[in-house]
């Protein structure tokens, strides 16, 4: 059962277990019945059929079980039954009885198996019922006719009974009716896949039984699925929905279509359309099925009939004329499909449909406004989309592939024609249809209706074409998405990401689709979507952009974005166009869109776009798997991409026309477009800075092109086309330059001119190349004189004359060329002083090269510094100890402090100072220091290490002032030593000054700028990285000297209190990578020994007293490092003597001045690389033991003493030899007295055995066994003999 009450009934037809389960139900029915009235006014109606669906599952489940425990009836009964009549005479009636029990019946359990979840096990069920039913009725049938021939009436009375439920089911047999009522209350039932299931079995029984009466279905499925206006909740639902699923039985049944055939008189249909379209309006959610059980059913009728018995029915006329009023999406849906299907040009449909009907009247603004009420009320359905959607879709989509096809079968004659105005009609219905419902109905509405906006979008976006992309795409449905997407919090949030979601994996295989979603998305957000929304969809979409063509495509978009601002400007950016009282209100930044500056956010926005898509087409990951036939045409795509930018940025950028807004060049043939409002200054700017990086990033690539693959010249491409562009009457630059720009601008353009003849003549090689990387130098020059008024001429003019002064065939070239223009610029230059520089003649014209460079490089973009780095680098080679040490000046300058002050203090003394303030540093700031590692330090470290840290906190506050001074004034005598002692002469700080000024400029010191520090710290960093090129292509030169010794200087003032962490690091790469790992090091005759001893002594200074680990660690290095190009000078011992001595000094200021922060590790490298050091302060090392009074740096210096008695085992023994027995008594003294006062500490006890065991084995491997026992005095031999145990065996008397 489907939990319904049904009325007791005795199935005469039924087997053994359907009479049991009869009388089951009847009994169980007859127990709540009595109770009930008891009950009703203390239960609820809730509780009632709770008891009842309860009572339903126990009935089903006995029926079940006694279906099963009973035998199943065999064939053979109906013949035994017969033999028993014959041979036993009985009374008449039982004979009667037999035929009743062996006849076919129904099994109860196929209505539970037709509410299985499994849909094979439904239909089986289904065709089972049929099969019975089929019997039962055949035989009620033959048992019929059999008891009309014979004129007997019912006697066992069961006809009666049916009879009197007047369900008009008089033709059926008794379990055939009783299936037809549990079939009509099954369908109402709420069981998963029961209603399915019975709706399956009451559709094939009627369509098998041709004995039931449709009409008597039809009035039996409301009789027994009651409704009225007073009942509410699941019930009424329920029995709504056992109502539809009824009729669409009858209709997929055939019956209803079957008897109208028969007799097409006969008003089935129209009564059977009647009570669907009465259903349907009884409830929202039945309308839309209802019009869906009705266009199946018509789906079969010839055109006449759909008129005649659906279309002119009351009930749907009358539906159709208040559709449009009360707004019901579902009678547009079938009033739509009937006019797809009979395309009748009558108007019966109200104001639904326009008469006479046609696709371009529907789509009209007047008609779309009539029908909105109907579109907005299609929302109730979401998630889901109502079906009038699709239709519409459609129907769009078939109008605008029915215009393509009428426009590529039309005459040739006609065809641009047509094709134009099909596209614009298209075009034209598409956009009325967004503007209308999209836009002003239901973007203005509620959250479920925008939301259906979005779906509907979503919908129509894959069948659109790019054109028709951004007619859907516009104004108001991008600023909603934004207005939706900036608020975490809004209610439409996530349908607004998963519209984005969708949106982007729509366009994402279609590159035109995508550029046209990129160009409407920042069109008007005004290229701000990404960061309002906090995505980053423009730019994943600009980055799934790979191909050449398509890249040149997005790129050509954007320019025309850029160009065509009307477009954007008619568009309204009120934000409030897109919300209503239900939409969360705009942020503070989607409001600032509906100000001044929009155009030129979005113009800033393509200036900075284009070269990002020009990345994509990188070559550096493809150039060593391509062919070269492959690397070619990819070459020549990206070039083609290039100069299509370049001529953008230098038509935008550069040049303004005087004459409307379009120019065309019939030398290039091409047609030139500018905004119709001016060019802001700042974007021509931005241009102009996009232009210096396009002209980089071109001669970055071509190092990536594999050889025998020659690129194109975008350099020579750019100042072609600037000559070309200026030529033009009626374009100018975009300012008037001053005659000292002008000259330099025309100098620059001729001298690149003539270069690139030159490069073209000669063969590759290093002069080719150093007029390419020159050529770039003064393409990016001449960008800046046009970027900065009178500020780079100067430059310009100084490159030019070097240019002219190292290739004499340029000068010859340019005076045969242009005499007249090269005597008029030499003669500005004279006079404006460019050629001041080297009016004397000292300078080489690689120094002038320099300086201006150095004049340059402070305020230049990063492209003009990229551009001297490579003309710095092939003239590398080249460079003067005059330029060079220019450069090195400028690592060294401060903003501290003047001129006069510099001049009159050396520097090596600030250097000094800055030294010993370090150690007059508190304790506290030592937390602060770097961390760098201390190779050296670590090797050393003693297992003693927390016995070591509280000796040297005892000495750190135990340091005298006295000692501080003394400490300074010793090194201000070591600073008149200084490295940089030449004092700097005037002309060299005249040099250096401009450099200075340039960053005290006023227009640097504007509100927002770069502080001076800053300024001045980036000029340094610049010139670190051509002293760096300097440095890897000239490792052996005497200059690297130079080049460390104030790169070290600079190295320790950084870790003042105001050194700035990215130059210090970088000077220390710098030392270390470059010079002190360098593969060569300074060598030759050139290499003086007293400045190699000087700079060690510095050296050894900062290892041994410098607080901070990264510069101790650096002056270790550079220890070795000095010492290593000293070994290669091949010195006599005498005149290595004052390089013992430096290392003495330090030791014996390590042994008396607790000040010091030597580590014993850094000096035993020092002589394990360098054993001739050692050896020659054995001596000293064994004096400064015995009168150290500290037991850790005895032990300490045993180490040493121990290391230097290593590297005798591969020396030469005589002279081993001869040094030990020099010191022979020290040693015996020595042992003699660190045996007498051994150390407590277990480790430092070992050290000293070890200590004493080693030296025994070096006396023994000298054979100076003998010399050590006459020396050693018998208190030693006692201490010996008894510390040293078997390792002074040999030594006993």
């Amino acid at each position: 059962m489907a939990g319904k009450k049904r009325p007791p009934t005795v199935l005469a037809e039924l087997d053994p277990a359907a009479s049991d389960s009869s009388q089951d139900e009847a009994a169980a029915r007859a127990a709540p019945a009595g109770e009930v009235p008891a009950k009703k006014k203390k239960k609820l109606a809730m509780e009632v059929r709770k008891q009842r669906k309860q009572l339903d599952k126990d009935r089903h489940r006995q029926s079940a079980e006694k279906a099963a425990a009973a035998p199943k009836p065999q064939p053979a009964p109906a013949a035994a039954v017969e033999e028993a009549a014959a041979a036993v005479p009985v009374p008449a009636p039982a004979p009667a009885a037999a035929p009743v029990v062996a006849g076919p019946g129904l099994h109860m359990n196929v209505f539970r198996d037709l509410a299985s979840p499994e849909a094979s096990l439904r239909e089986a069920a289904a065709e089972a019922l049929v099969a019975e039913l089929l019997e039962v009725q055949r035989a009620y049938e033959k048992e019929k006719a059999a008891r009309e021939e014979e004129g007997e009436g019912d006697r066992d009375g069961h006809s009666q009974m049916e009879a009197e439920k007047e369900d008009g089911l008089d033709n059926c047999a008794p379990a055939v009716r009783y299936a037809i009522r549990r079939l009509i209350r099954g369908i109402s039932s709420s069981r998963e896949f029961a209603r399915q299931g019975f709706a399956l079995g009451l559709a094939a029984v009627l369509q098998s039984i041709k004995a039931i009466s449709v009409e008597a279905v039809m009035k039996l499925i409301p009789a027994l699925l009651e409704y009225s206006a007073s009942m509410k909740g699941p019930e009424a639902k329920d029995n709504l929905l056992g109502r539809l699923f009824g009729f669409g039985s009858l209709a997929r049944s055939g019956r209803v279509l079957g008897q109208w055939k028969r007799d097409k008189s006969s008003p089935i249909l129209r009564d059977f359309v009647t009570e669907v379209v009465q259903l349907g309006n009884k409830k929202r959610y039945l309308t839309e099925p209802a019009v869906a059980l009705i266009l199946d059913l018509t789906r079969k009728l010839p055109d006449e009939a759909v008129f005649s018995e659906v279309l002119d029915t009351p009930c749907v006329q009358d539906w159709f004329n208040r559709a449009a009023n009360v707004g019901d999406p579902d009678a547009l849906f079938l009033a739509l499909k009937f006019q797809e299907r009979t395309n009748v040009q009558r108007e019966i449909f109200g104001k639904l449909l326009p008469y006479p009907f046609s696709l371009d009247i529907f789509f009209t603004e007047e008609h779309l406004l009539s029908l909105a009420a109907c579109f907005k009320e299609s929302a109730f359905c979401l998630p889901r989309i109502h079906s009038i959607w699709h239709v519409i879709t459609d129907m769009l989509i078939r109008e605008e592939a029915s215009q393509s096809d009428n426009n590529t079968s039309s005459s040739k004659k006609h065809k641009k024609s047509k094709k134009g105005s099909s596209s614009e009609d298209s075009k034209k219905n598409l956009r009325n249809f967004c503007e209308v419902i999209i836009e002003r109905s239901l973007l203005l509405s509620s959250h479920d209706r925008k939301h259906l906006a979005f779906n509907i979008i979503i919908d129509l976006l894959p069948r659109l074409s790019p054109s028709s992309i951004q007619v859907i795409l516009s104004s108001k449905v991008v600023l909603g998405l934004m207005d939706i997407l900036s608020n975490a919090s809004s209610w439409l949030y996530n349908a607004g990401q998963h519209f984005l979601k969708e949106l982007v994996s729509l366009v994402s295989n279609d590159n035109d689709r995508c550029v046209a979603v990129i160009i409407n998305l920042q069109k008007y957000s005004f290229g701000r979507f990404d960061s309002l929304t906090k995505t980053r969809t423009v730019k994943g979409l600009i980055a799934k952009i790979q191909n050449g063509q398509d890249c040149l495509h997005l790129v050509q978009n954007l320019m025309a974005l850029f160009v065509d601002e009307g477009s954007v400007t008619d568009e309204p950016s009120d934000q409030s166009q897109t919300t209503d009282e239900n939409s969360e209100v705009g942020s503070i930044e989607d409001k600032e869109l509906a100000g001044e500056g929009n155009a030129d956010l979005l113009k800033s926005w393509v200036v900075n776009t284009i070269p990002f898509v020009l990345k994509n087409l990188k070559l550096t990951s493809k150039g060593s798997s391509l062919t070269d036939s492959e690397m070619i045409k990819c070459i020549e795509e990206k070039f083609q991409v290039q100069t299509e930018i370049l001529k953008f940025f230098a038509v935008q950028g550069l040049f303004s026309a005087s004459l409307g807004t379009e120019v065309t060049s019939f030398e290039l043939q091409e047609k030139f477009k500018w905004p119709k409002a001016a060019i802001s200054t700042s974007l021509r700017n931005e241009c102009i800075e996009q232009l210096q990086l396009l002209l980089e990033d071109a001669q970055k690539d071509e190092a990536l092109h594999v050889s025998g693959v020659k690129s194109n010249d975008l350099g020579f491409y750019f100042m072609r086309f600037i000559n070309t562009v200026c030529n033009i009457p009626s374009v100018s630059l975009f300012r008037t330059l001053s005659s000292n720009d002008d000259n330099a601008f025309k100098k620059t353009l001729a001298t690149e001119s003539a270069l690139f003849q030159e490069e073209r003549k000669i063969a590759t090689g290093l002069d080719s190349t150093k007029m390419h990387v020159i050529r770039y130098l003064l393409i990016q020059l001449l960008l800046q004189v046009l970027l900065h008024p009178e500020e780079f001429w100067e430059a310009a003019i100084d490159v030019i004359i070097c240019c002219k002064k190292t290739f004499p065939s340029i000068a010859q070239c340019d005076n045969s060329s242009a005499p007249e223009s090269v005597e008029g610029g030499t003669e500005e230059s004279d006079e404006d002083g460019s050629e001041e520089p080297n009016e004397d003649g000292s300078l080489e014209s690689i120094d002038v090269l320099v300086q201006t460079f150095l004049s340059v490089l402070p305020h230049v973009s990063g492209p003009v510094c990229f551009a001297i780095e490579q003309v710095f680098r092939v003239f590398s080679d080249e460079i003067t100890e005059t330029g060079l040490l220019d450069m090195l000046r400028v690592v060294k300058l401060d903003l501290k402090g003047s001129r006069r002050q510099t001049d009159s203090d050396d520097d090596e003394d600030e250097a000094r100072v800055d030294i010993e303030d370090d150690d007059e540093m508190e304790d506290a700031d030592v937390g602060n220091v770097d961390d760098a590692t201390d190779e050296m330090g670590e090797e050393m470290e003693d297992d003693s290490a927390d016995e070591v840290d509280e000796d040297q906190d005892d000495l750190e506050e135990t340091v005298d002032n006295k000692v501080k001074d003394g400490d300074d004034a010793e090194a201000t005598k070591d600073g008149e030593d200084s490295d940089d002692s030449d004092g700097m002469d005037d002309d060299a700080m005249f040099r250096i000054d401009p450099y200075i000024a340039r960053i005290f400029k006023e227009r640097n010191n504007l509100p927002g700028s770069e502080t001076q520090q800053s300024q001045l710290m980036r000029f340094k960093l610049r010139v670190l990285t051509l002293l760096e090129i300097y440095l890897q292509r000239n490792p052996g030169k005497k200059l690297v000297l130079e080049v460390y010794a104030f790169l070290m200087q600079a190295f320790v003032k950084s870790h003042s209190a105001d050194g700035n962490e990215q130059f210090r690091q970088r000077i220390g790469g710098i030392l270390q990578k470059r010079i002190f790992k360098a593969k060569e090091c300074p060598k030759g005759i050139d290499v003086e020994l007293s400045r190699l001893e000087s700079l060690l002594q510095k050296a050894l200074h900062l290892a041994s007293r410098s607080r901070y680990k990264a510069v101790a660690s650096a002056a270790q290095n550079a220890t070795f490092w000095i010492l290593k190009i000293i070994n290669s000078k091949g010195c006599s011992k005498q005149e290595l003597a004052s390089v013992v001595d430096k290392f003495q000094y330090m030791l014996n200021d390590y042994f008396s001045n607790k000040k010091s922060r030597l580590k014993i590790g850094f000096v035993k490298e020092a002589f394990r690389r360098n054993p001739w050091v050692g050896r020659e302060l054995f001596g000293f090392a064994l004096q400064k033991i015995g009168s150290t009074k500290a037991e850790y740096r005895r032990v300490q210096t045993l180490e040493l003493v121990d290391c230097i008695l290593k590297s005798w085992v591969g020396d030469d023994v005589s002279s081993a030899s001869k040094v030990l027995k020099k010191h022979m008594a020290l040693l015996c003294e020595l042992m003699q007295e660190i045996l007498t006062k051994m150390p407590e500490n277990k480790s430092r006890r070992q050290e000293v055995r070890r200590f004493c065991t080693r030296a025994l084995q070096t006396v023994t491997r000298l054979n100076l066994k003998e010399k050590f026992q006459k020396k050693l005095s018998s208190e030693a031999y006692t201490l010996c003999e008894a510390q040293l145990g078997a390792a002074f065996v040999p030594f006993r008397q």
